[in-house]
C-alpha cells in the first residue's frame, strides 16, 4: 500500500474531511493501492477539532514533522484550500522532495507567489500541480476535449461563493475552455455580486457571474454560430481524485504551470477591478509567457 501525506494549515477543513474517503474509494475503483496514512498541521482550528482528533477520526497517523511526513510518505498533498497565503511554506520541504505533490486550490495568493512555488517544485525536481475540481467537471472535459479555444468567440460562466476563496472556480472554467492569453478585465460588480468581463486576443471575450444562489454552469458560444448550455458540473471530485491518483502514479502532471499561473493572473486582476468599477485592468503574463512570446 503506497502512503499519502497530508500538510495542512489546519486539518479541520472540508477538504480534509473527504478526501480521504474519496481516495480510498476511488483508489479502489482504479484498482490502486493509496491510502491517506499520514498528516501534519500547523494549527489546531480554531473553534474546530484538533489535530489529534482529526486524526483519530480518520485513521490516519498523525507525524511530528513536516520532514517525517515526507520520509513516509510516497507522494504529498498540500492542503490549506482557503489559506493559501501559507502553501508556498507550507509546501518549501515538500517541493525538495523529488515526489509528487498536489496543492489544493487556491494554488498561491498572487503571480509572484505562484511563479515562485513552481520554480521551487523544478529546482527539487519535484511533478506539481494545482487546480480547481471545476476543470474536471464531465461536463467542462467533453467541452475541452472537442473544441478549439480560438473557435469560443464567447464564454459565460456562473457559481456562488466568495470571491476569496471561489473565485478560482469559475477563472478555472474559463482558462480550461478558452486558454491563457487573457489580456484585460472589467469589473461590473455591486455590492451583492460579481460580474466581470474578461476579454482574450482577437476579441474573444468571457463573462463571469457570480452570485449566492447561482448554480455552476456555462454558456459556449461559437464563432460559426453554433453553441451550447453546460447546465450542469457533474462529478468533478470524483474525476480530480482519479487525476490526482493518476499523476501520483506517473508522475505527469495533467495541469500544465502556465494554466494554472493563467488563472491566479486573473484572480489578481480581477480582485484590482473590484476597487476600480467599469475600468479595464491588464491582466499580467507569467514571466514564461513574456519569454514564450
Amino acid at each position: 500500500m503506497r502512503k499519502i501525506g497530508f500538510i495542512d494549515y489546519y486539518l479541520d477543513e472540508w477538504h480534509a474531511n473527504n478526501y480521504p474517503a474519496w481516495i480510498a474509494e476511488r483508489a479502489q475503483q482504479l484498482g490502486l493501492d493509496w491510502k491517506v496514512a499520514y498528516a501534519w498541521a500547523e494549527i489546531d482550528k480554531p473553534d474546530g477539532i484538533t489535530t489529534d482528533q482529526w486524526c483519530e477520526e480518520q485513521d490516519v497517523q498523525r507525524v511530528a514533522t513536516i520532514e517525517q511526513l515526507i520520509e513516509l510518505s510516497d507522494a504529498i498533498i498540500v492542503l490549506s484550500p482557503d489559506h493559501p497565503e501559507h502553501h508556498e511554506r507550507l509546501a518549501q520541504l515538500a517541493l525538495q522532495s523529488g515526489k509528487p505533490v498536489y496543492m489544493d486550490k487556491t494554488f498561491a495568493p498572487d503571480l509572484a507567489t505562484a511563479e515562485r512555488i513552481f520554480k521551487h517544485a523544478e529546482a527539487g525536481n519535484t511533478p506539481l500541480f494545482s487546480t480547481s475540481a471545476l476543470r474536471f467537471a464531465l461536463e467542462i472535459q467533453e467541452h475541452a476535449a472537442k473544441l478549439e479555444a480560438d473557435s469560443i468567440e464567447y464564454l459565460a460562466v456562473t457559481g456562488p461563493g466568495r470571491y476569496s476563496n471561489y473565485a478560482v472556480h469559475q477563472f478555472e472554467m474559463i482558462v480550461t475552455l478558452m486558454g491563457t492569453r487573457a489580456k484585460r478585465i472589467k469589473s461590473l460588480s455591486t455590492d451583492n455580486g460579481r460580474h466581470f468581463v474578461v476579454e482574450f486576443d482577437n476579441g474573444r471575450q468571457a463573462s463571469y457571474l457570480q452570485m449566492k444562489s447561482a448554480p455552476f454552469q456555462a454558456i459556449v458560444q461559437l464563432k460559426d454560430g453554433e453553441g451550447s448550455f453546460i447546465a450542469q458540473c457533474s462529478n468533478m471530485f470524483e474525476e480530480l481524485i482519479d487525476a490526482i491518483l493518476r499523476f501520483f502514479e506517473d508522475g505527469k502532471p495533467p495541469v500544465q504551470p502556465e494554466e494554472t499561473l493563467a488563472v491566479i493572473a486573473l484572480i489578481e486582476a480581477g480582485q484590482a477591478a473590484l476597487a476600480q468599477r467599469d475600468e479595464w485592468i491588464e491582466v499580467a503574463l507569467s514571466k514564461a509567457e513574456v519569454i514564450e512570446q
